[in-house]
């Protein structure tokens, strides 16, 4: 099942998409009790908002919404870096590791789907990168990779916008960089768990202005999706609600030559067959 946050007719809700992807089943009206995507999770109801939607007819259109970030309070974002195979080809000063690359985002960086990525006026050098993120729906500490499905909800789409010279102005630091405001993306929807099989069958690909940028399967990460919750949580908590952007294929804007920024009109796609398409146009940020 695919759940939704969304604006309709000026009011916030959540939901679930139906099968044919035309309309929304409205939970936010259905379970008063479960305001948004995020309560759902982090009080352990997500099967029973399922339960909900199962037998129920579309409320309103899905063409008629304003998509909003999935997960409407993540709790803690997680990002992994460099770690689709040949990413660390792209630095020069790379070393190869047994334990993964890892940074934090907050929320206010993340926007929705056909939602505007906005360019600061301190750079022109907004960068795309595609990812598969996961979202935890279960508490866990030091999670064996073999449990680590149980604690995943179900996947959506991220695009982890970066403003490239930012993550340059200090050694060993990234957080300037990854954490203006709207730079990314999260979305269109939460597909459920179920709905998936083997991750490493899973094919992600970018395409900015039609052009494919990034293309490749989660069978060449580095680290796995389980292994990545079997790390994280040796040193903290997982919490339902969390989100961990799984990493980013080869091909972003600033390793091209020469270097392809984003700029205002410019739409970036972020798909996997079976999650569906993260779409997002580019804006300059507007006066104050």
């Amino acid at each position: 099942m695919r759940f939704v946050t969304c604006c309709f007719e000026e009011r916030t809700t959540w939901g679930a998409v139906t099968e044919d992807n035309s309309g929304v089943i409205d939970l936010g009206r259905r379970l008063p009790d479960l305001p948004d995507l995020s309560t759902a999770l982090e009080t352990g109801r997500l099967t029973e908002a399922q339960e909900a939607a199962g037998w129920s007819d579309a409320d309103f259109d899905l063409a008629d919404v304003d998509f909003e970030r999935t997960i409407p309070r993540p709790g803690k974002i997680f990002c992994i870096g460099v770690n689709y195979g040949g990413r660390n080809a792209e630095y020069t000063d790379s070393t190869s590791s047994n334990k993964p690359s890892v940074f934090v985002r907050f929320p206010e960086s993340l926007t929705g789907h056909e939602q505007p990525l906005i360019r600061p006026p301190e750079s022109v050098q907004l960068d795309y990168e595609g990812e598969i993120v996961a979202v935890i729906g279960k508490q866990g500490r030091r999670i064996p990779q073999g449990q680590a499905r149980q604690h995943i909800a179900g996947l959506t789409l991220g695009n982890e916008g970066t403003i490239r010279d930012w993550l340059r102005h200090a050694k060993f630091n990234v957080t300037q960089g990854k954490n203006w405001e709207s730079s990314g993306s999260m979305g269109p929807w939460l597909v459920t768990l179920d709905e998936f099989g083997d991750f490493e069958d899973l094919r992600l690909q970018t395409h900015v202005n039609g052009q494919l940028r990034q293309d490749d399967t989660v069978a060449s990460m580095a680290f796995s999706i389980e292994f990545q919750i079997e790390y994280l949580s040796t040193f903290i908590t997982l919490e339902p609600g969390d989100v961990i952007y799984t990493g980013t294929p080869t091909g972003a804007g600033a390793r091209l030559e020469p270097p392809q920024w984003l700029a205002p009109g410019d739409v970036v796609q972020v798909s996997v067959d079976e999650i569906g398409t993260l779409e997002n146009t580019i804006e300059d940020e507007g006066p104050s």
